[in-house]
C-alpha cells in the first residue's frame, strides 16, 4: 500500500459561537490576525473566519450569530480534540500567567515538560488551550523534530522516562557534531 505523504498541517477548522467571541479570543487574546472572513461554503448560515497563528498556517472557525458560548471543557473521548498548542518564545511564556491572571482567565501555571515548558488554560468555548516553548534552539540545518529525534533515541538507550534537558543536551550535541565541518578531524 502506497502511504499518502503529508507536507505539514494546512489549518485546522474548529466550530465557534458567534462571530465576536471568536475575535475577541484569537485575535484580541491570541493576537493572531484576522486575516479573511468568507462564508462557510458548505453551510451557508455560518461564517468562516481564518486567523494567522504566525506561522503561515492558518486556524479557522466557522461561526453563526445565534450560536452562544459554553466554558465547559470539550469533550476527550477517543476521536475529540484534547487540546491545541501553539507556539510561544521564552520570554512571552514567562509573563503569560500574569497576564491571563489580569484578565481574570484561569490556567495550568508552568508546567515542566522537559524539553519546553507549557501553560493550560481554556478558550470561551472550554477548548483547552496550550502555549509551549521550547527550552532549546536546533543547531544549524536542524529541526526541533530533529532534535527531538535524537533525544528520543538517547532517553531510550539510557532507560529513563521521559526526554528530558540532559537528552536535549546530547542530541544537540550529537546533530552538531555530525554535521560540522573541521580540519582537525580529517580521515587520511
Amino acid at each position: 500500500m502506497q502511504r499518502l505523504q503529508v507536507q505539514g498541517v494546512h489549518h485546522i477548522t474548529l466550530t465557534g459561537a458567534d462571530r465576536q467571541t471568536s475575535i475577541d479570543f484569537w485575535e484580541g487574546l491570541l493576537g493572531m490576525p484576522f486575516v479573511f472572513e468568507q462564508p462557510n461554503l458548505d453551510n451557508g448560515e455560518e461564517s468562516h473566519l481564518y486567523f494567522d497563528p504566525g506561522d503561515g498556517r492558518l486556524i479557522t472557525v466557522f461561526t453563526k450569530e445565534d450560536r452562544s458560548g459554553d466554558n465547559r471543557r470539550t469533550p476527550t473521548e477517543p476521536g475529540c480534540v484534547h487540546h491545541l498548542a501553539f507556539n510561544v518564545s521564552r520570554a512571552m511564556l514567562m509573563q503569560v500567567a500574569d497576564r491571563l491572571k489580569a484578565l481574570g482567565i484561569g490556567h495550568s501555571g508552568i508546567k515542566d515538560r522537559g524539553f519546553m515548558d507549557s501553560i493550560y488554560f481554556k478558550d470561551p468555548l472550554g477548548l483547552l488551550i496550550e502555549l509551549a516553548s521550547y527550552k532549546f534552539e536546533p543547531p544549524a540545518g536542524f529541526s526541533h523534530g530533529d532534535v527531538l529525534f535524537e533525544a528520543h533515541r538517547i532517553r531510550v538507550e539510557s532507560g529513563d522516562g521521559h526526554i528530558a534537558e540532559v537528552h536535549v543536551a546530547a542530541a544537540i550535541e550529537t546533530l552538531a557534531g555530525h554535521s560540522a565541518k573541521t580540519l582537525s578531524r580529517q580521515d587520511g
